[in-house]
């Protein structure tokens, strides 16, 4: 596996491929990976309709707010390479923050309207605006014909998307579901953060959505009645501070009122345990 840290190599190793007629498989991440990363690029791997497979880590500054973990974001670029190169790439580009961002840096890609005024948006201003600027950059540079996305990060899945279909980018988005530790956590790099009383509390948002879930299949369609009770099994945690616990259509992500038949919706929570912020969701699809 080829490690690239310039744009220019990077350039230089797309276009070579490119002239070969090979088409490439994209895993953006922001390292510390765990199986959930993981198993995005051995879903590239194995993909028909790729030839090789590239994998970012980049720990993008724009996408965190002035008081969030930037500086403390979990790092650990020897431990990923030895992650990436087992799970069957062919290139790891690991970019400086000044190459991706040089001096005098001044142009942004932002999706508004409802995709990014709602959950994750509304918590977190500007971080939609750092992920499709950083997305759209990786894309320019990568020129991948399939990239792959987790769905965990749902409303980010739905941001890229639309960014990709008014911005005309020729590249196929590809969404895998949640990977999960064995008692239904969410894996994200910031579980590092958690100490073992919060690990074990964290596990209440999965299951406040399985409940909210069960609920729907029972025959619940009050946006409200589900919202309360995903709010009060989180609440209910008292090592839980929630931040949301909202549903909406899916994928346009508006405020539900009523589950209608036949509809998909998104049911997403997020919750601080200690320092760390984490998300989870799952999609329902309303029964006629």
């Amino acid at each position: 596996m080829k490690v690239v840290k310039r744009l220019s190599d990077l350039r230089s190793w797309v276009a070579a491929t490119k002239a070969r007629g090979e088409k490439i498989g994209f895993v953006p991440t922001m390292g510390f990976l765990h199986e959930g990363h993981l198993a995005l690029i051995r879903q590239a791997r194995s993909d028909q309709e790729v030839d090789r497979v590239v994998v970012s880590i980049f720990v993008n500054p724009l996408q965190f707010g002035p008081r969030e973990d930037y500086r403390e974001y979990p790092r650990d670029l020897e431990r990923d390479r030895r992650l990436v190169e087992e799970a069957g790439a062919d290139l790891l580009f690991a970019p400086s923050v000044e190459e991706m961002y040089p001096s005098g840096f001044a142009t942004y890609v932002e999706v508004t309207g409802q995709l990014t005024s709602v959950l994750c948006g509304r918590s977190r201003p500007g971080h939609f605006r750092g992920v499709a600027t950083v997305v759209a950059k990786l894309f320019n540079l990568v020129c991948p014909d399939c990239a792959y996305f987790g769905l965990k990060d749902a409303q980010q899945v739905a941001v890229i998307k639309r960014m990709v279909e008014d911005l005309n980018f020729p590249v196929k988005i590809k969404v895998h579901p949640t990977v999960r530790e064995a008692d239904g956590l969410a894996l994200s790099s910031r579980n590092t953060y958690l100490s073992p009383e919060e690990r074990k509390a964290a596990t209440v948002l999965f299951r406040a959505l399985k409940e909210a879930e069960e609920a729907v299949k029972a025959g619940e369609r009050e946006a409200r009645v589900l919202q309360e009770k995903l709010s009060r099994t989180i609440q209910a945690e008292p090592l839980a501070r929630l931040d949301y616990a909202e549903i909406v259509s899916w994928p346009d992500l508006e405020p539900a009122t009523v589950l209608l038949p036949g509809m998909t919706y998104l049911l997403a929570v997020a919750a601080y345990f200690g320092r760390a912020r984490l998300i989870d969701n799952l999609l329902v699809e309303v029964q006629g």
